[in-house]
């Protein structure tokens, strides 16, 4: 038996050892750089998000200002209304008491025929009678 050193049984056990852990080590480096890959398009989706974020934020403020004005708005249009409709009642009111005192004004108006008119020609006539 000859002792070569490439056909030694633990040299071949060492270098087949070696070539797995070399294959092994070049597996795990290439799913590191994948992960690594993977990483940097979740980082640029992040960014993107933050980005998108920040934008809406900035949209939210603007319509957040939006609706106080019209909140400020509809409070000033209902004060307005409020007074139009306290005004329209005191219209009313003053139409109802306008009307009340044209018809009772109307009252003394009213001509009977045949009958007279003061208290001293109805004495008179009644003398006649």
């Amino acid at each position: 038996m000859s002792f070569a050193t490439g056909s030694h049984p633990t040299a071949q056990s060492h270098t087949m050892t070696d070539m797995v852990q070399e294959a092994t080590m070049e597996r795990i480096l290439q799913e590191i750089t994948a992960v690594g890959c993977r990483l940097e398009g979740l980082d640029t989706a992040i960014t993107s998000l933050t980005a998108e974020i920040k934008s809406m934020r900035l949209d939210i403020a603007g319509f957040q200002s939006r609706v106080t004005g019209l909140e400020q708005q509809v409070t000033t249009m209902e004060d307005h209304i409020n007074t139009a409709q306290d005004r329209d009642q005191e219209l009313l009111y003053h139409c109802s008491k306008l009307i009340d005192l044209e018809d009772r004004s109307r009252r003394d108006n009213v001509c009977f025929f045949g009958f007279p008119e003061y208290i001293e020609e109805m004495r008179l006539a009644q003398g006649r009678l």
